[in-house]
C-alpha cells in the first residue's frame, strides 16, 4: 500500500469568544493534504499574528512537503519545528490524515478502545465569588473530580477547600493547581493547611520548580505532589523519580510535542507507580480529541483528565464532542474522530 505523502498546508488563526468566567480562546488550525487525497486537522496554541502565516505556511511546507504522513518519529525529532506546541500540532494532523486513510479511528492505532469514555476533571472558574455553591451544582451535573486554581494565598485557598469540601459532603476529589506561586515557605505553609482537608494532590507549588527542592517539599508533607508543567518529556519523567517524592504527574500533549511523546512519557511515569492524568487547556475540538484519543487507548491513564474544551463556548466541529455525567465520550470515526466545520472555521478566522 503506497503511503500518503504531504503535498499542502493551511493555517487558520482563530479565535472563539470567552464566556462569563473565560476568556477568548486563540489558536491556530492546521490543515495537511496528501497527494492520496486524505487529509488531517491540527491545533495549537502559538504567539502567532495573522501577518505572518503566509510566512510561517511556506516555512513549514519546504519542511513537510514530500514526506511520508506516517514518519511521525522523523517529524518529531526534526529542530526546525519548535516549539513543542508546533510540533505536536503537525504530528496531531499527521495522526488524523492516517486514521482518515486507514478508515480507523486514532485509539485503534495507539493500542485499542481500553475505553470508550473519559472521566473529566472540571476547572472551578478562578473569579467565582460561590466557588463551594458552583462546586455543588458540578457535583450534580456528574463532575466528581473538580480543580481549584490557587488564590495565591495559603489562607483562602485552604478555607476555600474546607467550605467546598463541607458543602459537598466530601464526595468529591479536589485538586489544587498552586500554578507555581509560592516560594518554598510558602509552600511547605500551604501543606501545612491542607493536609487535613482530604485533598487529592497539590499540583505545582513552587515557583521556581528544582526537582531537589520539590523532592524536599514532598517529602515533609502528607500531601500528594503532582508535577505538571515541568514534565515536557519522558527525561523530565525520569529526573522525577530519580529525586523521588513527587506521586502524581499530569501530562499536556503541546508541552510534549504529541502524542508519541506524552505516550512514552505516561508509561516511564505509570512503571514508576506514579498516578497519571492528562490535560488539554480551552481548545476549539481538534486538540480536546486527540487527548481524548490518547486516554481511551492507554490504561496507564488513571487519572481524570481535564478537558478545557467544554468550557468555551463555541468550536470549530460539525458536531461537538459528547458528554454526559462527568464523562467524554471518545469519537470513533476515523482519525480523531471529529469533523471540521469550514463555514464556522471561517467566522471565527482572524483577519
Amino acid at each position: 500500500m503506497k503511503s500518503p505523502v504531504l503535498t499542502d498546508l493551511e493555517l487558520f488563526l482563530v479565535e472563539a469568544p470567552g464566556t462569563e468566567n473565560t476568556p477568548p480562546v486563540r489558536t491556530v488550525i492546521f490543515h495537511l493534504i496528501s497527494d492520496l487525497g486524505a487529509e488531517g486537522w491540527g491545533e495549537a496554541h502559538l504567539a502567532w499574528r495573522a501577518t505572518e502565516l503566509a510566512a510561517r505556511r511556506e516555512m513549514l511546507l519546504n519542511i513537510l512537503a514530500g514526506r511520508s504522513a506516517f514518519d511521525l518519529e522523523e517529524l518529531s525529532d526534526l529542530s526546525s519545528l519548535k516549539p513543542a506546541a508546533l510540533r505536536c500540532a503537525v504530528e496531531m494532523a499527521c495522526w488524523d490524515l492516517i486514521g482518515r486513510f486507514l478508515g480507523q479511528p486514532l485509539c485503534r492505532l495507539l493500542g485499542g478502545e481500553y475505553r470508550h469514555y473519559i472521566p473529566l476533571a472540571v476547572r472551578l472558574p478562578a473569579d467565582s465569588s460561590h466557588l463551594a455553591q458552583t462546586a455543588l451544582e458540578l457535583l450534580h451535573q456528574g463532575f466528581h473530580s473538580q480543580i481549584l486554581t490557587s488564590s495565591g494565598n495559603p489562607e483562602l485557598d485552604s478555607e476555600a477547600i474546607r467550605l467546598i469540601t463541607e458543602l459537598t459532603h466530601g464526595r468529591i476529589s479536589l485538586r489544587l493547581d498552586g500554578g507555581g506561586q509560592f516560594d518554598w515557605d510558602t509552600a511547605r505553609h500551604l501543606c501545612e493547611l491542607l493536609e487535613d482537608l482530604g485533598l487529592e494532590y497539590l499540583i505545582d507549588p513552587l515557583r521556581e520548580y528544582d526537582l531537589a527542592q520539590a523532592a524536599l517539599l514532598a517529602r515533609q508533607t502528607e500531601l500528594k505532589i503532582a508535577a505538571w508543567r515541568s514534565v515536557n518529556s519522558a527525561t523530565d519523567v525520569i529526573g522525577i523519580l530519580k529525586t523521588g517524592g513527587t506521586r502524581a504527574l499530569v501530562i499536556e500533549l503541546p508541552r510534549t510535542g504529541g502524542i508519541l511523546p506524552a505516550r512514552y512519557a505516561a508509561v516511564v511515569a505509570r512503571a514508576g507507580g506514579l498516578e497519571v492524568s492528562l490535560a488539554s487547556g480551552p481548545t476549539l475540538g481538534i486538540s480536546a480529541a486527540a487527548m481524548l484519543h490518547l486516554a481511551a487507548a492507554n490504561p496507564v491513564f488513571t487519572g481524570c483528565c481535564e478537558c478545557g474544551y467544554f468550557s468555551v463556548r463555541d468550536d470549530v466541529l460539525t458536531q461537538p464532542l459528547e458528554r454526559s455525567q462527568g464523562l467524554a465520550r471518545v469519537p470513533i470515526e476515523p482519525g480523531l474522530g471529529v469533523v471540521v466545520d469550514r463555514n464556522k472555521l471561517e467566522s471565527l478566522q482572524i483577519a
